[in-house]
C-alpha cells in the first residue's frame, strides 16, 4: 500500500558477540545494539516516515539488554544519574520495585521505548546478562525476551542486497528516495562497521544521492569502512579521495570506554577486560578528525551531510539536529 509518507533507512549492527583481548580465558561477551540510540528517532520521525530496516549482513540483530537499563534513558543527565542508580542498586536492601516507582520517568520512557521496537522491528532477541549486568535488568529481562519473542518475524536487508538493488535499472528501488540513515551503537558496530567495503559502499551511494547519514556511539566507527567501496563486479578497492574525511567525528571517547571496562557492564570482576581496540583511536588513524568529548555533543559535516554523535546521552540533541538538518536543507530528491 502505497502512502505519502518520506523514507528512511536505518542500519543496525547485527553482530551478538564482542571479542575481548582479556582475559583470554572468556574470549567474547554477549552484546548487540543500544535501543535508546535509536528509539528517540523512530519516536520522532514515525509519524510521516517509512522505515526501512537492514544490517550488514541481512541477518537479524541482537537487543543489547545492558543499553536498557534506566539511566540509559535519560538522555543528557545520563553521567549523573549512572552514579545515582548504581548507588541505589547496590544497597543490601534493594528492591526492585521500590526503584523502578523511584525513577517511574525513566521506566515510561524505556517503555515507550520497547513499544517502538514492537512497532516497527518485529521479533528481536536479547544478549544475555554479564556478570556487571544491573540487578534490575536481571529482573526485566524475562519480561523483556518474553514480549519480543511473540512479535512478528520480520525481513532484514542486507547492505549488499541494497546497493545491488540501487544499480539495477529494472529495479525500482533507490537510494535516492531515502532522506536519512540512521544506525545506532552499544559495541556491536565495532565487529561489523569497522572496515566494512558493503557499508563503505552504502555510505558513498547515499552521500552522492543527496541522504543525511547519522551515526552514533559505536557507530561512527563505520567511517572507517568509508575507505572502500565496491566495483561493478563486487570487489572492494581504495578510495583515494575519501570526501568523509571532510568530517569531524563525535564518538564514545576512550575514557568512556575505559570506565565501562573497569566499573561497567563490561567488567569482569576480577578481571582484567581488554578490547581489541578503541573506536576512537581506529577513527583517527583512518585520517578523521576525532572530538574526544565524555560531554553529551553532536558534530556535523554538511559537505557530505554526516551528523555524529558521542552516545546515548546525545541521542535527543542528535535526533533533534537530524531534524533541524532535514528542515533547513532537505535532500536533493
Amino acid at each position: 500500500m502505497s502512502t505519502n509518507k518520506r523514507r528512511a533507512l536505518i542500519i543496525i549492527s547485527s553482530t551478538n558477540r564482542l571479542p575481548l583481548v582479556e582475559p583470554e580465558d572468556v574470549g567474547s561477551i554477549s552484546t548487540g545494539f543500544f535501543l535508546v540510540e535509536m528509539a528517540q528517532v523512530l519516536k520522532e520521525f514515525e509519524t510521516d516516515y517509512e522505515f526501512d530496516f537492514a544490517t550488514p549482513d541481512g541477518k537479524r540483530p541482537q537487543l543489547n539488554i545492558n543499553g536498557m537499563g534506566l539511566a540509559m534513558h535519560s538522555a543528557e543527565e545520563m553521567g549523573e544519574r549512572i552514579v545515582a542508580l548504581g548507588t541505589q542498586q547496590s544497597d543490601p536492601s534493594f528492591d526492585v520495585e521500590e526503584f523502578r516507582q523511584r525513577n517511574a520517568d525513566l521506566v515510561a520512557r524505556r517503555e515507550q521505548e520497547v513499544q517502538l521496537l514492537e512497532r516497527h522491528m518485529g521479533r528481536m532477541s536479547v544478549s544475555e546478562l554479564l556478570p556487571a549486568s544491573e540487578p534490575e535488568l536481571a529482573a526485566y529481562r524475562p519480561e523483556l525476551v518474553r514480549r519480543l519473542d511473540v512479535q512478528p518475524q520480520r525481513t532484514w536487508h542486507s547492505l549488499k542486497d541494497l546497493v545491488q538493488r540501487h544499480r539495477d535499472a529494472s529495479d525500482a528501488f533507490t537510494f535516492a528516495d531515502y532522506d536519512f540513515i540512521h544506525a545506532p551503537g552499544g559495541h556491536a558496530p565495532m565487529v561489523d562497521f569497522l572496515n566494512n567495503p558493503w557499508l563503505g559502499e552504502t555510505l558513498h551511494v547515499a552521500r552522492e544521492n543527496g541522504v543525511t547519514i547519522s551515526l552514533i556511539c559505536h557507530a561512527p566507527v563505520g567511517v572507517t569502512s568509508t575507505q572502500q567501496r565496491i566495483d561493478a563486479a563486487g570487489h572492494a578497492y581504495q578510495v583515494a579521495d575519501n570526501p568523509f574525511l571532510a568530517a569531524t567525528i563525535s564518538v564514545v571517547p576512550k575514557e568512556g570506554e575505559e570506565m565501562a571496562l573497569s566499573y561497567g557492564y563490561v567488567h569482569i570482576p576480577g578481571k582484567t577486560v581488554r578490547l581489541s581496540y578503541f573506536v576512537d583511536e581506529a577513527i583517527k588513524e583512518a585520517g578523521f578528525t576525532v572530538s574526544f568529548s565524555l560531554d553529551p555533543e553532536t558534530a556535523y559535516e554538511p559537505s557530505v551531510r554526516l551528523l555524529t554523535g558521542n552516545g546515548p546521552a546525545a541521542v535527543d540533541m542528535q535526533t533533534a539536529e537530524l531534524r533541524r538538518i532535514l528542515t533547513d536543507s532537505p535532500a536533493a530528491h
